[in-house]
């Protein structure tokens, strides 16, 4: 072989090597393509930080409210130190930028207005999080997978997750009617079953409640959740001062058969409202299993 031969050989052969990572993938804007493998990555919802955890990456810069504990403590050992970038609602664009990311990975709810913004830092990956169902999460960890080029380590970890969720299932008693919802001072969210947690609870065989008024996300009354009359409430307390505590003060109370039954329980808002994605989903999973199974404490302190 001729010394341009060999020349001509070596140099598809880095053009190939260079080209091998690059990825393109669907995202909310539509057609994304990513030219290698990124380094650092700034995520700016908590469930991409999970998506990045299963597969072992660590981000740069994470829009985690000011406060790592956001972050499920099973997701935070499997990644290194991180920089916040502020709020999920309102990140620092100037906070990003210091960071030098390759990658950006921003909801589509909540920032499709300051996209541009973003997209002039980096290559910004806009996915659904904010508003989405447990279905469209593990799609979109699916999607993170082959951007990240972890496609086959995200797809066995997404394999191995479907089958912890099974099991989890196989202890449930199918046919329960579930309510799950979050209470701050003067409302009470209704997690439905077109909700992130409404869905996970509803593959696990649970029967949750159907949309109010076409809302995932439904603020409901006192009076709405004693005409559901769940087998079992299960309730995430934003605030020491929440409206379940002042409903369960009422007469009316005892009249819901998980009052008569003493089946109602607390569990923590960051996993169970906050979070989403494999581990959060997986922690779901057991912490039901548990109260279901009148492991846990079946109280709403």
């Amino acid at each position: 072989m001729s010394f341009f031969s060999r020349f001509a050989l070596f140099i598809g052969l880095c053009f190939s090597l260079g080209t091998a990572q690059a990825v393109t993938v669907t995202d909310q804007q539509g057609t994304f393509t990513l030219d290698t493998a990124p380094e650092r990555v700034v995520v700016l919802e908590l469930s991409f930080v999970d998506a990045l955890a299963v597969v072992d990456v660590s981000p740069v810069g994470v829009a985690d409210d000011n406060d790592a504990e956001r972050i499920l403590p099973e997701v935070r050992q499997r990644i290194s130190a991180w920089k916040s970038v502020g709020t999920r609602s309102q990140p620092s664009l100037e906070a990003i930028a210091a960071l030098k990311p390759d990658l950006i990975i921003a909801d589509s709810s909540r920032h499709g207005g300051i996209y541009a913004a973003l997209k002039g830092i980096a290559p910004t990956l806009m996915l659904k999080s904010r508003n989405e169902t447990y279905n469209e999460n593990l799609e979109s960890a699916a999607i993170i997978g082959k951007v990240l080029g972890k496609d086959a380590l995200m797809q066995q970890r997404l394999a191995e997750h479907h089958q912890r969720m099974q099991a989890f299932s196989s202890q449930l008693p199918k046919g329960t009617q579930v309510v799950f919802g979050t209470s701050r001072e003067q409302q009470f969210n209704l997690h439905t079953r077109d909700s992130y947690t409404g869905s996970v609870l509803t593959s696990l065989g649970l029967i949750v409640p159907e949309p109010v008024n076409q809302q995932a996300l439904a603020n409901i009354s006192f009076e709405q959740l004693l005409a559901i009359n769940p087998d079992w409430l299960i309730v995430a307390h934003y605030r020491q001062e929440s409206i379940v505590r002042a409903w369960q003060k009422d007469p009316l109370w005892q009249m819901m058969k998980a009052a008569q039954k003493n089946q109602i329980a607390a569990v923590d808002a960051n996993v169970w409202a906050r979070m989403r994605g494999v581990f959060a989903a997986e922690h779901i999973g057991h912490d039901v299993v548990q109260i279901l199974h009148h492991q846990a404490p079946a109280t709403a302190p």
